[in-house]
C-alpha cells in the first residue's frame, strides 16, 4: 500500500508542532496579520471626540460610529457612577492613549483605570439597545438616563 504524504507539514497523522510555528512559517504570519487586525477595529472606535448628529429628538452628541451618547443623572462632573452591571448596559465612551479633547469636552478617571469621554464634566455613555446610528431608545430610562445635547 502507498503512503499518502499530508500537503503541510502540520497536517496528517504526525502532527509536527515545533515545524509549524518555526520563525518566517505563513501561519505565523496569517495568525500576527489577523491578530493586528482584530486589535485595530477592536480600538477603532476609540478615539475620536463626539460629533453631533440629527435624531427624531433633534441634534444629539455621538460617537465615532455614530450612536447616540447618554448622560446618567446619578453622576456627578467628573465622576462617573456607573459601572459593573450597570457599564454592561451603558457602555462609557473611552478615550485612547493621546486624546486631547476641546471645550466643551474632557477626559474624566475611570475607577479601572480607563478614561472616558465628558462634556461639561459629565461622563458620556451608550446604550446597548441602540441598534443602529441616530437610535434615541436610551432617553428617559428609569428616569436617570438623558440624551447628550451639543
Amino acid at each position: 500500500m502507498k503512503r499518502v504524504t499530508p500537503a503541510s507539514p502540520c497536517m496528517g497523522k504526525h502532527f509536527r508542532f515545533p515545524r509549524c510555528f518555526a520563525k518566517g512559517d505563513n501561519l505565523v504570519k496569517r495568525f500576527t496579520l489577523t491578530a493586528a487586525a482584530f486589535v485595530a477595529m477592536a480600538t477603532a472606535g476609540l478615539a475620536a471626540a463626539p460629533t453631533t448628529v440629527a435624531t427624531d429628538k433633534g441634534d444629539v452628541l455621538a460617537g465615532s460610529n455614530g450612536m447616540t451618547l447618554y448622560t446618567f443623572a446619578a453622576d456627578e462632573p467628573g465622576t462617573s457612577n456607573c459601572y459593573d452591571q450597570c457599564a454592561l448596559n451603558w457602555p462609557p465612551m473611552l478615550a485612547e492613549e493621546g486624546d486631547d479633547p476641546q471645550a466643551p469636552f474632557s477626559l474624566i478617571d475611570r475607577k479601572d483605570g480607563t478614561k472616558q469621554w465628558a462634556k461639561d464634566g459629565m461622563p458620556l455613555y451608550y446604550w446597548v439597545k441602540d441598534a443602529k446610528q441616530g437610535d434615541t431608545t436610551g432617553d428617559g430610562v428609569g428616569g436617570k438616563w438623558n440624551l447628550a445635547r451639543p
